[in-house]
């Protein structure tokens, strides 16, 4: 069963898939993961492991994260996640390596967005800008933004300048290309999130189409189960009763 793995980015390159397509793919490195904790539905309410990713100095980790590492047997991790489960987990070894994805897996990609600074609506909201002629003096602003006196405010969600970037970003069904458990490393098709060399979280990805068609299929039956047991007819429900 795949759970989930931290990982750092490590750049892009191109690989060829079985087809001979030339198909850029980012890679991950996601070995070293360490398991933190196991957290269970009896005594914490939910099913979920705790893991650890990267090694860090021990006076950059606050007194009681140094402690719940000693607890765990591992040295300061630097990034710390919990992934959810359905289940508990059964004793024994759970596998953080690399081999618990497989080449054409779908997963979901977790990071944050390169930092842009404070930009404009043109370049952060893609607006179409104002006239560029000599006379204007507002090639690039935004123009009015207001309102009559009903309702004589500006409407949410109205685009603004303001900062851009840096933010926790998801991108949903990227492929497994590649899977080298030797250099535990994962190439995975496509661009996410961050800069080289920032940490990213890839888990099993929950919307692909193969999953959404069992649950829906799961859906249907159960419908089906609860229509068959209501009753049809008047006669039917009067034999029932």
């Amino acid at each position: 069963m795949s759970i989930g793995l931290l990982g750092q980015k490590i750049g892009m390159t191109g690989v060829y898939d079985a087809k001979g397509r030339l198909c850029p793919v980012t890679v991950i490195a996601a070995g070293d993961n360490m398991l933190l904790r196991r957290l269970t539905q009896q005594n914490e309410g939910y099913s979920a492991v705790q893991v650890g990713f990267g090694a860090q100095k021990e006076s950059r980790v606050s007194k009681a994260l140094v402690g719940e590492f000693k607890k765990a047997g591992v040295g300061p991790q630097r990034l710390v996640r919990e992934f959810r489960l359905q289940k508990d987990l059964p004793d024994g070894d759970v596998n953080l390596s690399v081999t618990q994805f497989q080449a054409g897996d779908f997963v979901d990609v977790i990071g944050r967005s390169k930092g842009k600074g404070f930009q404009g609506v043109m370049k952060k909201h893609n607006f179409a800008g104002q006239g560029a002629a000599h006379g204007s003096k507002m090639h690039r602003r935004i123009g009015a933004v207001g309102n009559r006196s009903t309702p004589g405010r500006i409407w949410k969600n109205q685009g603004m300048p303001g900062h851009m970037g840096d933010r926790r970003v998801t991108v949903q069904n990227l492929q497994v290309m590649q899977v080298r458990e030797a250099e535990k490393i994962i190439l995975i098709s496509g661009a996410v999130p961050g800069p080289n060399g920032s940490y990213v979280i890839v888990r099993p990805a929950i919307k692909h189409p193969e999953r959404l068609q069992a649950l829906h299929a799961e859906h249907r039956k159960h419908e089906e189960e609860e229509k068959s047991k209501k009753p049809k007819t008047l006669r039917e429900m009067a034999q029932k009763k």
